[in-house]
């Protein structure tokens, strides 16, 4: 057999277990940099080896085994770290376990990825940091990925893991599986890691696909797995409601030609109902709970609103506008902002909803968000100011990153230089070559 299809085994792994294999790697070798080169070299031995010795029974375990012994190899040959040498080595199993199954922890939780992720969300680190490194570690969202669910810039976001690994590092946090007793501890940066995986499928940070079902199944799958774990929690029922009243409106999202549709013109009758119905119910329940409201399920109950209504026209914007109120309360975001603007100018108009996009991009927090921007280009649009407008619409297109977005954005801005004022003639010719550029 050719090398061509290890290639392709080995990619496919690499997908789907390099998260588990890399947070496997630091909790034996006790240090994310180290964890991280290891783990490399490990896939690249794969695709060296495995052409010539075949398949091993169980791949992952063996690249396990391959990086943690290429991670002691590197650290042996420092001798600063002799130390950390006998205490590693006093961690790991003997190289003649079978199929290296003692690597992998005991799965009490009933769920692998999960227990990764609550063994990332360390309460010795602040909560930014934990759902950061986990998204990057654990559920494998690159930097640029991990940076949009901040709303912060690739460079900033890369600085802020090297301080965050280097807090573990020097800090010597443990990295192991948490005991049931201290997962309430964590359950806050696992819920936003989840909903952060559910965020990147809905809508990606870059490419020429609008979503991917797959990250959109994955995050349900742990909120499902989450809710058996900690059943009747209205944080973890409000959170799965959000997810699956939003991902019920995912097939109606993007057009045959891959285009954005936006949720005013989608078509209703391509909704997934039984999603809905499970959505709704969830909602319910949750807002039931004695607890404090969580903000999960104060934004699904908005969802829900958008849910229930038939048609556009039909949606409650007077509650959904009462609903933002409250969800800025919970969790004043720049995203829950922006979006209670918009649902403002659905009640009150565009100038009242631009006073406050403005006033939310005055503060600098969402300035690398398209659609900040983009709001706030339709909001002068719909106000008569067409040049400010398109000033709005091309700040837009120069942080989005998404294809399909990108195009929307285009087309917007066309429509602008389309129907310009009476006898502006050249005003249309300066706008199309601006939108062409």
């Amino acid at each position: 057999m050719g090398t061509a299809p290890f290639e392709d085994i080995v990619e496919a792994l690499f997908t789907e277990e390099a998260g588990r294999v890399l947070a496997t790697l630091i909790r034996l070798l006790g240090d994310f940099d180290l964890a991280e080169e290891a783990r490399q070299e490990a896939f690249a031995a794969a695709l060296e080896q495995w052409p010539r010795h075949g398949l091993p029974a169980n791949p992952r375990a063996w690249l396990i085994r391959a990086g943690r012994n290429k991670g002691i190899d590197r650290i042996r040959r420092d001798t600063v770290f002799r130390t950390k040498i006998l205490d590693r080595e006093t961690r790991v199993v003997d190289d003649e376990e079978p199929a290296g199954q003692g690597l992998i922890e005991d799965d009490w939780m009933g769920d692998d990825r999960l227990r990764l992720i609550f063994t990332c969300c360390h309460p010795a680190l602040n909560l930014e940091a934990q759902i950061a490194l986990t998204l990057h570690t654990v559920c494998g969202l690159g930097t640029q990925a991990v940076a949009r669910a901040f709303l912060v810039g690739d460079d900033t976001m890369a600085q802020r893991l090297v301080r965050a690994k280097k807090k573990i590092r020097e800090a010597g946090i443990p990295y192991e599986t948490p005991e049931p007793s201290a997962l309430d501890a964590r359950i806050e940066g696992v819920l936003a890691v989840v909903y952060a995986v559910f965020t990147e499928g809905y809508a990606a940070t870059a490419g020429d696909q609008l979503t991917d079902a797959k990250l959109c199944g994955e995050a349900i799958r742990l909120a499902r797995v989450l809710d058996a774990l900690l059943p009747e929690r209205a944080a973890i029922m409000g959170l799965l409601a959000l997810m699956l009243l939003h991902d019920a409106r995912r097939p109606a999202r993007v057009s045959s030609a891959g285009d954005v549709v936006l949720l005013g013109e989608q078509d209703r009758t391509l909704w997934n109902q039984e999603q809905i119905n499970e959505g709704l119910a969830l909602v319910e329940r949750s807002l039931r709970k004695p607890e404090r409201v969580s903000h999960y399920a104060a934004e699904a109950a908005i969802a829900a609103l958008h849910a229930q209504a038939p048609h556009k026209q039909a949606t409650d914007w007077p509650q959904i506008v009462g609903l933002y109120e409250v969800l800025l309360r919970l969790h004043p975001t720049p995203v829950v902002a922006l979006n209670h603007a918009v649902a403002v100018s659905m009640v009150d108009g565009p100038a009242r909803a631009l006073d406050l996009v403005d006033s939310l991009a005055a503060r600098g927090e969402a300035a690398d968000y398209h659609l900040l921007h983009a709001t706030r280009a339709s909001l002068l649009a719909r106000l008569g100011r067409r040049d400010e407008a398109r000033e709005a619409y091309h700040a837009a297109l120069a942080v989005a990153r998404l294809d399909p977005e990108r195009r929307l954005l285009t087309a917007r801005l066309e429509e602008l230089c389309e129907a310009p004022e009476s006898g502006d003639s050249a005003r249309l010719a300066a706008c199309a070559r601006s939108s062409a550029g």
